[in-house]
Order: C-alpha cells, then sequence, then structure tokens
C-alpha cells in the first residue's frame, strides 16, 4: 500500500469515527507540519499554535476532503493559510506594542530522525543556523522559501497559492536567496 493510500484508508477510518485512524494520521504529519510552522514563524511557541490550529481545521473538515489532491498538498494549504493568519495576528499585536516573540527554540520540535546524540546535535545546530537566517527574512519571502524549498512546489502553484503572478514568486525567490547568501557570508555560517 503507497502512502497516498494508506492516506485515503485512514481519512475513510477516521471519517467513520476511528480514532487510532486519526491519531495515526496525526502522527504521520505533525513533525512536518511543526517544522514547517518553525520555518515561517520563527519560534517554537508560534510553531506549535500553527500546528494546534492546523489539526483542529483538519479535524473539522476532514469530511470536506475530496481526494482532488494528495491529503499532504491539502494539510500543507490549510498550513499555509494558518500561517497566514497568525503571521497577520502577530503583526497586529506588535503594533499596539506587545511582542512575544522568544526566538527559535529548536529543543522542543518533534523529532523525526534516529537517536544518534552526535548527528540530531549537529542537525540540530544547522537547523538553529538556517532558521536563524530564515527569521531575517520579510514573512513574503520567508513563505516562498518554504514553499520552493521544503514543500517543493512551483512557482506556478506558489503564485495560485499566494494569489500573485509567477514572476512575483520568483523576484520573491530570488531576492530572499540573496538576502540569505549576504547574511550567511555576513555570518559565515555556510561554506
Amino acid at each position: 500500500m503507497s502512502f497516498i493510500d494508506e492516506d485515503e484508508a485512514l481519512i475513510a477510518a477516521a471519517l467513520n469515527g476511528s480514532a487510532f485512524a486519526w491519531e495515526k494520521l496525526v502522527k504521520r504529519y505533525e513533525s512536518k507540519i511543526y517544522n514547517h510552522g518553525l520555518r515561517l514563524m520563527g519560534n517554537s511557541s508560534d510553531a506549535m499554535d500553527l500546528m494546534q490550529e492546523v489539526f483542529l481545521g483538519v479535524y473539522r473538515n476532514l469530511h470536506r476532503f475530496r481526494g482532488d489532491a494528495k491529503f499532504s498538498s491539502w494539510i500543507f494549504r490549510i498550513a499555509h493559510n494558518k500561517a497566514v493568519d497568525l503571521n497577520r495576528r502577530k503583526r497586529i499585536l506588535a503594533t499596539g506594542g506587545s511582542s512575544d516573540d522568544e526566538g527559535p527554540d529548536l529543543d522542543r520540535y518533534p523529532d523525526e530522525h534516529g537517536d544518534e546524540p552526535e548527528s540530531r546535535m549537529q542537525e540540530q545546530q544547522q537547523n538553529g543556523q538556517i532558521l536563524s537566517m530564515l527569521t531575517q527574512l520579510p514573512f513574503d519571502q520567508r513563505l516562498i522559501v518554504e514553499l520552493k524549498i521544503y514543500q517543493s512546489q512551483t512557482f506556478e502553484e506558489i503564485a495560485e497559492m499566494q494569489d500573485i503572478s509567477v514572476n512575483t514568486a520568483k523576484t520573491r525567490f530570488y531576492t530572499a536567496l540573496r538576502k540569505l547568501k549576504t547574511v550567511s557570508e555576513e555570518t559565515h555560517v555556510l561554506p
């Protein structure tokens, strides 16, 4: 059974009331959604909030999943929309003088790799450096980088998702890459 077929089976079982199927579906995607949120939001607290909102939204709307696209595309579309909403709310709160940014907290993110301490520590350090660089980008550029690099979306898919032109998506992406290169040269993060 392929990953996609298994998703469909889990969705059908969850819709029929199987708590086990729902839990398995959540476990299958929680670290991916969390890491997606961490890269977009820049800190663990917001990533956890985003993950909770995504799964609450999926739970409430699972009956609306038609299967026209892969479940993973559908859930990341929800995550994208929730991230944009969460960022908008944060921006509104920040302009009111209340900012609660705690910075990257990579010690608390769900682990999707092995338990080898050395490799985990090295990966956390690299992830911390990348996250630190990403948080220096404006949200719209960070979102494009996330969708293009981490979610492997095409520029056409990104443009449709963002309701922008393909050229705007490309411009934001390449502008973000130039900024990331400058940041990495200044901090000597990348070779």
